[in-house]
């Protein structure tokens, strides 16, 4: 295994690899024979992440190995198993939703059913309803899995792959525009149009480096480090 940790702090969301209780009460809005709809965060949502420090991230960020990206050939993200899978009686995906949209509403225990969105990259506001429009939203690998693929994720097992993929502290919820500009790349190629936003940004993509033993390229390391030095 690659000395996963069992979670990392990032940013005011508290995350770990499982879901955890809710700790306010469940209010029905729908019911019927076979399902209901929930207005609160059900048994298996989430607590926020702790904030992680610009001095943290600039450490960790000169802890990480620099090298040449590897050749992307093999790539699929088939390769970091289904898209979101069961675990833990929910998916990571809903994880997500539930985590980072507010005013929720569910079906069951698990699927996040509408919410409202602040989006981190350009601070839209998205009113998310599960449907037709659902790619409105995204979940967003802050390290890309493509990046990830060329700086050290080859060489991992299959399982340590999906692992990587479904690890809620290397997933935001983002509006669908920017999610699908960013495509695969790293911060020397892509950072959030919402400036304010870059330091917390690149302070995730140096904590999961680090905590996935992954490298970086010389222009990466150099366009975090100057992202990071204008960090108030």
């Amino acid at each position: 295994m690659i000395g996963v940790l069992a979670g990392v702090a990032v940013f005011g969301i508290g995350i770990g690899t499982g879901c955890r209780p809710a700790t306010h009460a469940q209010t029905s809005t729908q019911t019927s024979a076979q399902q209901s709809v929930q207005t609160s965060a059900p048994q298996s949502a989430q607590t926020p992440p702790r904030q992680s420090t610009t001095a943290a991230a600039t450490t960790q960020l000169a802890a990480l190995a620099i090298k040449g990206r590897a050749p992307m050939t093999g790539y699929a993200r088939s390769n970091f198993g289904p898209a979101w899978p069961p675990e833990h009686g929910c998916d990571a995906r809903n994880d997500v939703l539930r985590r980072d949209l507010a005013a929720t509403t569910f079906k069951g225990s698990c699927t996040v059913m509408t919410g409202t969105l602040t989006s981190p990259y350009t601070s839209a506001t998205i009113h998310f309803v599960r449907g037709p429009q659902s790619a409105a939203v995204q979940i967003d690998h802050v390290v890309a899995l493509g990046d990830a693929w060329q700086t050290g994720a080859q060489s991992w097992s299959a399982s340590e792959r999906e692992t990587f993929a479904n690890d809620p502290a290397e997933l935001l919820a983002v509006d669908g525009p920017s999610n699908e500009q960013k495509g695969d790349a790293d911060a020397a190629s892509w950072l959030p149009p919402n400036k304010s936003f870059r330091c917390r940004y690149v302070s995730i993509q140096v904590a999961v480096k680090a905590k996935y033993h992954l490298w970086v390229t010389k222009a990466e390391h150099d366009a975090m480090a100057r992202v990071l030095q204008s960090c108030g």
